[in-house]
């Protein structure tokens, strides 16, 4: 993903999100800037001239396993001493959808992932999204801190924290 990419971001983003969930040009842009290179977007070649080619994306970045960030913040740094990759959002276009493109955002993201050394991977899961995220191998963490269900109350109604190993 390139800066550049941040206006078609936002317009996957509104479209897989609607009025709920949207995150800041800003937010975005800050974990662009901070990890590049876990940050990615799939390109729809196909895309008809009046659609942005941007078909789906996925924003990730080194982390704190037992603290992740509050919705829609912008970063500025990252740990010191990361203990985990931390996969942000990821949204398609509906005109993407089970045609394999979250698959493939998310090898080549895992990929970039594994060559940071990080030995596990959290996320929170929204608007009911664990069953997409239980076929990457996550799992949800029932027993969660009293500091990660403060954070957990801020992504919304049932918001779920989840883990795995990489």
């Amino acid at each position: 993903m390139r800066i550049g990419d941040l206006p078609h971001v936002l317009e996957v983003q509104a479209q897989a999100y609607g009025e709920v969930m949207l995150e800041s040009e800003a937010t975005l842009a800050s974990r662009l800037t901070l990890s590049p290179s876990t940050c990615w977007v799939a390109v729809d070649a196909q895309a008809p001239e009046h659609e942005a080619c941007v078909a789906g994306y996925l924003f990730t970045h080194p982390w704190h396993l037992a603290a992740p960030p509050p919705l829609d913040t912008v970063l500025h740094t990252l740990p010191e001493a990361p203990d985990c990759w931390y996969v942000h959002d990821m949204a398609l276009a509906p005109r993407t959808r089970g045609a394999g493109v979250a698959d493939r955002l998310y090898a080549a993201a895992l990929t970039a992932a594994q060559a940071l050394g990080l030995s596990a991977s959290a996320l929170v899961a929204v608007q009911r999204s664990q069953g997409f995220w239980a076929r990457f191998g996550y799992a949800a963490v029932l027993d969660v801190s009293p500091q990660i269900a403060a954070k957990l109350a801020g992504y919304g109604n049932g918001a779920v924290f989840m883990t795995r190993t990489l």
